[in-house]
């Protein structure tokens, strides 16, 4: 059992109250006994200015005179009841470390929350056995970033709506916003575009998702099904002349790989994206979001989601957490803390059962053979294999094949070859960290 175990176990077991403890009053100590207060949680204050204390017990906390290095103190805290945790506050860098050592000898369960008043506290604390050190002026500056963040995301957010809304009063005949993902759109587009369909919904325009090509993974095709998702082929380029406004949804410059007519012919009035583009000169756009340090464009959507206080149905939470997860491989791959955060919303939101049909789709009879002919022909030399599944009718099937060999014990990098009409089809996978397979098949094949 781990310390921190050992806390929780004691919490469970104790009787009466468990108030928590501010060692050190001051602005820092005193804004967080006003939260806790706040909050209904039963505040003891230890302070050294008998002024102070005497202020505090007018605001009707439970406040002591003394001094927090002293071991003396604790007694007069026991007498209250044993707290769940203390926060040692003071701007005293030596005074704090000295109440730290007194509380881990007299309350060895308490949780330990400490400021750090210079940088070179933070290593000397946690060796203390410290559970939060808190740190100002990082605290500051993450939060301050937080907020500029939330700030940005809201004004994107409404920029957003209203760039929409002009469709209600544009053009006679065109009155919805066409939605476009990238040819055989994975889950995090085709979730995404979902997702502005609604928005769209929310301020009274109608909107159509549009693709071209084919939904070629069955994982991709599943999700199209299972979720009910309603898309539009297009077959050809002058259709898209029938909405108002166009909109590119996890891609980043119109007529590569969806489509949209390349720059600087393509009029695409919305770009939303995590993706960024290899040659920023080539994206037109009048509205242009694109946050290369999300893990999934599905993340940027639930916050305009949450921005704009959109309600989010148990289909759209299911597809906007697939995508998620799919884009960043289960939270291992490019994440950043607003993926979590996104995922924590949706969480609560999603279908289950539906969540469960996406992670384990059936496997189609054509897959099963594409497979087999993968592992029937395969060649392994040390953690490399390479195979040839021969003629496919369906592209889509040679990186699956390669992503389910990846899975065999010892394997750390595969390729797979096949013939797609009269086109080779190369696809490669690996999780050999030394290894970019990407830039590997650049420098084969030319790029």
């Amino acid at each position: 059992m781990n310390a921190e175990e050992s806390k929780t176990e004691h919490k469970a077991k104790g009787k009466g109250r468990t108030p928590q403890v501010i060692f050190g009053c001051g602005r820092v100590g005193y804004a967080v006994a006003k939260e806790l207060k706040g909050r209904g949680i039963e505040v003891i204050i230890v302070d050294i200015d008998e002024k102070k204390v005497e202020l505090l017990k007018e605001e009707d906390f439970i406040a002591f005179v003394g001094d927090i290095s002293g071991s003396e103190i604790i007694s007069k805290v026991l007498s209250e009841g044993e707290p769940e945790a203390v926060f040692v506050l003071s701007n005293d860098s030596e005074v704090n470390k000295k109440a730290v050592k007194n509380v881990n000898e007299k309350l060895p369960h308490a949780y330990l929350v400490v400021r750090a008043v210079g940088p070179e506290d933070k290593e000397d604390l946690k060796e203390l056995g410290v559970d939060v050190v808190l740190s100002i002026p990082d605290i500051t500056a993450k939060t301050s970033i937080e907020y500029l963040e939330r700030v940005k995301s809201r004004r994107k957010a409404k920029e957003l709506t209203s760039m929409i809304e002009e469709i209600k009063v544009g053009k006679k005949g065109k009155k919805k916003l066409g939605i476009v993902v990238h040819d055989s759109p994975d889950s995090d587009a085709i979730a995404s575009a979902l997702a502005l369909k609604q928005i769209a919904k929310h301020v009274g325009v109608s909107a159509d998702i549009l693709y071209r090509g084919e939904i070629g993974h069955h994982v991709n095709r599943a999700f199209v099904n299972i979720l009910g998702i309603e898309m539009r082929r297009i077959e050809h380029e002058d259709e898209l002349k029938e909405y108002a406004k166009l909109a590119l949804i996890d891609a980043t410059v119109p007529g590569a790989n969806n489509p949209l007519p390349s720059p600087p012919e393509g009029n695409v009035n919305i770009i939303i994206d995590h993706h960024a583009a290899n040659n920023k000169g080539s994206v037109y756009a009048d509205f242009l979001d694109v946050r290369t340090a999300n893990g999934a464009t599905s993340t940027i959507m639930t916050r305009y989601l949450q921005e704009l206080d959109i309600p989010v149905d148990k289909v759209l939470a299911t597809a906007l957490l697939h995508g998620i997860r799919t884009d960043t491989s289960g939270f291992k791959r490019e994440t950043h803390p607003s993926d979590f955060s996104a995922a924590a919303f949706l969480h609560l939101k999603a279908d289950r059962a539906l969540l469960e049909q996406l992670e384990t789709p059936p496997m189609s009879t054509e897959m099963l053979n594409v497979v087999g002919n993968a592992i029937l022909h395969k060649k392994i030399k040390g953690s490399y294999l390479i195979t040839n599944v021969g003629a496919v009718a369906n592209r889509d099937a040679i990186p699956q094949a390669a992503d389910y060999l990846l899975n065999l014990e010892g394997i750390s990098t595969v390729i797979v070859m096949g013939l797609c009409e009269d086109m080779v089809c190369v696809s490669g996978r690996s999780k050999d960290v030394r290894m970019n397979i990407g830039d590997a098949f650049v420098r084969a094949f030319g790029g």
